[in-house]
């Protein structure tokens, strides 16, 4: 099993930046996809970016140019580097793991609010 913690959210003007982070529990480098998913208030949760398991980053086409994933191995870290957010961004967060053969299990951290403020 995997827990997930997100951190780094918070209230930013629209033309700001923020980095969110995402730690596991356990060694990402062996988990099938880690990701990043979005709420905003009366909408369905959406999927942002994700590495796939061999490791290429993908992204939604809204965010595509300004938001940038990365990890760390070593802190069993994924991050979300988010620039030029705009009010249309402001929603709560939430990592994402698949793990397990052809990643049958997901789990999810507690997710983390970010607002942006025009």
């Amino acid at each position: 099993q995997v827990q997930l913690v997100e951190s780094g959210g918070g209230l930013v003007q629209a033309g700001g930046s923020l980095r969110l982070s995402c730690a596991a529990s356990r060694s990402i480098f062996m988990l099938n996809a880690m990701g990043w998913y979005r709420q905003a208030p009366g909408k369905q949760r959406e999927w942002v970016a994700a590495f796939t398991s061999g490791g290429i980053p993908n992204y939604t086409d809204s965010v595509k140019g300004r938001f940038t994933i990365s990890r760390d191995n070593a802190k069993n870290t994924v991050y979300l580097q988010m620039n030029s957010l705009n009010p249309e961004d402001t929603a709560v967060y939430y990592c994402n793991a698949k793990y397990g053969l052809g990643g049958r299990y997901s789990t999810w951290g507690q997710g983390t609010q970010v607002t942006v403020s025009s």
